[in-house]
C-alpha cells in the first residue's frame, strides 16, 4: 500500500519525506528499543515509535524502512527532523497512541492483499 493512502486514511503529519509518498509499505513494526528494532524489522516496513532522537533515523536508514511513525502527536527534535531531511527518510506523527496506531495499518495492509 502507497505511503499516500496510509497519510490519508490515519491522518498523520507529513514531516520529511513528501517525495517518497508514492513508495510502498511490506509491513509494520512498533517498538521502542533501537536493537530491537534493528533485529526484527524489515525492509519495506512502517516502524512505529515513541523515541525523537536522531538515531531513529539512522536505524531506518540501516533497515530501508518505508517510515518512521511518531505517536502520541510527538514531534521530532530539531536535530533528529534535520537528520530526516538530509537523509530523505519519511517522518510521520499520529495523534494515536502505539496500539491502536499498529492495528489500524495492519488493517490497512492486510485490507489492500
Amino acid at each position: 500500500m502507497e505511503l499516500e493512502t496510509i497519510v490519508k486514511e490515519l491522518h498523520l503529519k507529513l514531516m520529511s519525506g513528501t517525495d517518497k509518498m508514492k513508495n510502498n509499505a511490506a509491513g509494520g513494526y512498533t517498538g521502542d528499543l533501537l536493537s530491537d528494532v534493528m533485529a526484527n524489522s524489515r525492509e519495506g516496513d512502517i516502524w512505529i515509535t515513541r523515541q525523537v532522537h536522531q538515531n531513529i533515523v539512522a536505524v531506518a536508514t540501516l533497515k530501508d524502512l518505508a517510515a518512521i511513525i511518531l505517536v502520541n502527536s510527538c514531534e521530532p527534535a530539531k536535530d533528529t527532523l534535520e537528520k530526516a531531511v538530509k537523509e530523505n527518510v519519511v517522518l510521520l506523527v499520529s495523534s494515536l497512541p502505539a496500539f491502536e496506531l499498529s492495528g489500524r495499518i495492519y488493517n490497512l495492509l492486510n485490507s489492500s492483499k
